[in-house]
Order: C-alpha cells, then sequence, then structure tokens
C-alpha cells in the first residue's frame, strides 16, 4: 500500500505474455498450467498456495458489458470467452481464467481508469452493501472445461469526502474494478465481509483449489 499523502505511489509493471508458440506438459511431465490473466494479483494470490503457473498469457477478448446484462451474466460469459482463447492456444494445457465484477444491485460498477470514476464508485458504495461476483473457467488438459461462479458480499462504511480524497491522492484505485483494492489501504473501508476475501482481490483460492482437485490436478 502506498504512503499517505498525495504522492502516487509506481503501479505494478502489467505481466507480459509468457509464451508464443502452444505448450502442454511442464518439465515434470505434468499438464503445463498458464495462467490466462494479466493481473499481478492473480499471480500473486497462486503463488500463495504454492501454485506457479508454467506460462502466463493473457487473452484480449471483449470485456464491454451488454444491454441489460446482469452482473452474475457477464462475470460468467467474460470469463468463459477468455478461457475460450486461451485454450485455443494451448491445447492440452490445464487453463485457469477468472474475471472479477463488483455489483451494486443490479449495476456492474467499472474498473476505474481515471480518479473521476474511482470517486463516483467509491461515493456509491460508501454506507452500502455490495457484491463481488468471481467467474472462475479451468479449462481441462481433455479440452473440456469447468465453471463456478463465487459471490463475497461487502459492506462498507460510510466514507467521509476527506477520506475519499485522500484514497484518490495514492492511486491505490487505478485499474481497480469498483474503484478500490481490498487488498491496500481500502481495507479500513470495509466493516464486514460475508465470503472468500482473496475472491474480493481477485480469485478464489478455496474454490479454485476445489475444483483442480476434483479434476485430478495436483499443484
Amino acid at each position: 500500500m502506498t504512503s499517505a499523502g498525495s504522492q502516487q505511489s509506481p503501479q505494478q509493471e502489467p505481466i507480459k505474455p509468457s509464451v508464443t508458440q502452444p505448450v502442454t506438459q511442464s518439465a515434470a511431465g505434468r499438464p503445463r498450467i498458464v495462467l490466462a490473466s494479466a493481473s499481478p494479483r492473480r499471480l500473486d494470490l497462486l503463488r500463495q498456495i504454492g501454485l506457479e503457473p508454467d506460462l502466463i498469457d493473457p487473452p484480449h477478448t471483449d470485456e464491454m458489458t451488454r444491454r441489460g446484462e446482469l452482473p452474475r451474466d457477464y462475470a460468467k460469459r467474460v470469463a468463459l470467452e477468455k478461457l475460450r482463447v486461451a485454450q485455443q492456444r494451448h491445447p492440452g494445457a490445464v487453463v485457469i481464467a477468472a474475471d472479477t465484477v463488483v455489483a451494486c444491485g443490479r449495476r456492474i460498477l467499472p474498473k476505474a481508469e481515471d480518479a473521476a470514476t474511482a470517486r463516483r464508485c467509491l461515493q456509491l458504495l460508501s454506507g452500502r452493501r455490495h457484491c463481488v461476483l468471481g467467474g472462475i473457467a479451468l479449462g481441462l488438459p481433455d479440452g473440456g472445461s469447468a465453471f463456478r461462479l463465487v459471490s463475497t458480499k461487502v459492506m462498507m462504511k460510510r466514507l467521509e469526502t476527506a477520506e475519499i480524497d485522500r484514497y484518490i491522492a495514492e492511486g491505490d484505485w487505478q485499474g481497480k474494478a469498483g474503484g478500490y483494492a481490498i487488498q491496500g489501504r481500502a481495507a479500513i473501508f470495509v466493516r464486514e465481509i460475508s465470503g472468500s476475501y482473496s475472491n474480493v482481490v481477485g480469485l478464489s483460492l478455496s474454490d479454485l483449489a476445489a475444483m483442480l482437485q476434483g479434476h485430478g490436478i495436483q499443484f
């Protein structure tokens, strides 16, 4: 987390694809594990449970919301589309794709790419309960797939204007769904959480582990 004050912290460098050629097995002889995401947070989460992807190859897919699309439908569609593209690139590999959606009622909050958007998100979430939906799409070596939707309820305290101003100045909101990162300074905004904490960060570890183990994939 950045230090207090108006100085913006350096951003994490985006993860670049680590391979351009399809591969199917690791040096140990097991199926290769491909992380289809450019998120540094998801990579950190996987490493937290001892899962080091053999390859990182984020697909470029259309993440625009469709008219009337509900948050749950959006999270599922985007995660599965990421998986579809990645599986085509890496046949025979285990592919992990995911999407995280912050929803306030039926409204999908955007990824904050500018301070004004982050401010609007925080003002909307202030003093309210919202839902973080995580779509996990798992590609199997035989070309099959599995999907799981994880829901976490988050209750934020009522935020003072000065608190929002300070958070915006520190820059921790950049590129974050809903304009905040629970693993950073925004943790002090959260009064209550019901469900998977790692889901709010970017990937529910317990659910992913259950999916992998359920298909006999060891890590």
